[in-house]
């Protein structure tokens, strides 16, 4: 049995546990990462980046699907186009190689060393790590926990057969004819608008009475929209009960059975932290729920050991994560560091996609008088140009001094305002410097400073 000693050890990495042993390395901290499968986790491996993949994939078939028999308004027509998902997939597969190549990369080059294995607690200060070649131990100063979180199975659709969760369904070897989709949420979505493009008959069931109920009604409106357009059946105030021989048993809103046929069942109903298997029960933490309870510095309640990412709860967001995990190999390293983000933006890469920064109109409105200032997609040039007209930009700011408080898109690419959200909101911008600053023409992001714009009560263009 082999034994190291180590100044600061990560559990994990994930984007959250990487992202803290590369930032611990180039502090000059002797960091040791362990890793059960390849760097980068979830995120990287089977979630957020092969996911968005696919979806490109899935985006260009259709556009080129459309164009066939020339109905399309670009006057572009072409012969039916084929897809070879095999090909798709060993694509993806070789984006997701070249980054958790360029994962390992990086941690060796800040001279931290990284251990394959599953890791299980001894004590507060000691885990035991079964690798390839034997037993090893590793002893560290300090120790961060970034498990992160696994795909939620529901007992009466357990993984296997027909029966999928977002991992198998980012390798399939053929498109299903038809795909039942069980959960209406971000992954359900994303990944079921994709299936649809590519020729798949796809159901959506959701138990609540809206799909995407974490975002409000008028910015999931044109995605609601869109799932129409591509065929897709959403089934609201609906319950999964079971499988069937080659379909998926389900309860409908008015309390009747009924069967929806299906190929693969895609089941998506969340996520849960990963807080089994690795010795928790060894170091007695105090928890928040089933998440591992943190303060504003990411300290767990035992003095030495940090938790970081899906595993201390909501968002489970990649970027959250790894903005945890810089701030506490920062801390480690002896700098003055805390929790004090006031917008973690989040993105759902749907058709068309949604972005959310800060508090939404709801929440806003709890704490006092708003303004709101909203701006069309349907009356900005570039979105025009680009047939991408659904949607619109809201800023949400306080009454009285226009401190902006939320911002919220829907449209097409809107993904990339993402980071003008963010920044805004992260340096106290009022409505006046959103309107004030010069945005370039003819692109998306004008809608921002018309959306400010009209808070004002002058936008220019509608």
């Amino acid at each position: 049995m082999k034994e190291i000693s180590c100044k600061l050890l990560v559990i994990g990495a994930g984007p959250g546990g990487y992202v803290c042993a590369i930032r611990a390395g180039q502090l000059g901290i002797d960091t040791v990462i362990v890793e059960a499968g390849k760097p980068g986790g979830t995120c990287l491996n089977v979630g957020c980046i092969p996911s968005k993949a696919m979806i490109h994939a899935a985006e260009e078939f259709e556009k080129v699907a459309h164009m066939a028999g020339g109905s399309g308004p670009l006057g572009i027509s072409v012969a039916a186009p084929v897809l070879d998902l095999g090909k798709t997939v060993a694509w993806k597969d070789g984006i997701v190689s070249r980054l958790t190549g360029g994962v390992a990369g990086l941690l060796k080059k800040a001279k931290v060393k990284t251990v394959y294995g599953w890791a299980t607690f001894r004590d507060g200060k000691t885990v035991a790590v079964e690798t390839e070649t034997g037993t090893q131990i590793i002893r560290a100063e300090t120790v961060v926990i970034a498990t992160g979180s696994a795909t939620v199975e529901l007992p009466f659709l357990p993984f296997g057969g027909p029966v999928i969760s977002s991992t198998e369904a980012l390798a399939l070897g053929e498109v299903p004819k038809k795909l039942a989709v069980v959960g209406g949420g971000y992954i359900g979505l994303e990944l079921g608008m994709a299936f649809a493009k590519m020729g798949a008959a796809v159901t959506v069931v959701e138990a609540l009475p809206r799909v995407l109920a974490q975002y409000d009604a008028e910015l999931t409106r044109p995605m609601v929209k869109r799932l129409a357009q591509l065929g897709v059946e959403v089934m609201l105030g609906a319950k999964a009960k079971g499988v069937k021989g080659d379909a998926l048993l389900v309860e409908t809103a008015d309390g009747k059975s009924t069967k929806i046929a299906a190929d693969k069942i895609l089941v998506t109903v969340g996520r849960k932290p990963v807080t089994e298997g690795w010795g928790l029960d060894q170091i007695d933490l105090d928890m928040a729920g089933k998440f591992i309870k943190i303060d504003d510095q990411c300290r767990s309640s035992m003095r030495g050991i940090y938790a970081i990412g899906d595993v201390t709860g909501e968002p489970m967001l990649a970027h959250r994560a790894m903005a945890q995990g810089e701030m506490v190999a920062e801390i480690v390293a002896g700098h003055k560091r805390s929790w004090d983000k006031r917008s973690i933006p989040a993105v759902c890469f749907t058709d068309p996609e949604l972005v959310t920064a800060g508090l939404t109109p709801e929440e806003a409105k709890a704490s006092g008088e708003i303004k709101i200032g909203q701006f069309p997609f349907a009356a900005n040039s570039r979105a025009m140009t680009k047939l991408g007209e659904d949607g619109f930009v809201r800023v949400v700011a306080r009454a009285d001094n226009h401190l902006v408080l939320g911002i919220q898109a829907v449209g097409q690419g809107v993904s990339e305002l993402a980071a003008a959200f963010g920044l805004a909101l992260e340096m106290g911008a009022r409505l006046e410097d959103i309107a004030g600053t010069i945005h370039a023409h003819p692109t998306q992001g004008e809608g921002f400073q018309e959306a400010a714009l009209k808070a004002l009560g002058h936008a220019l263009h509608i």
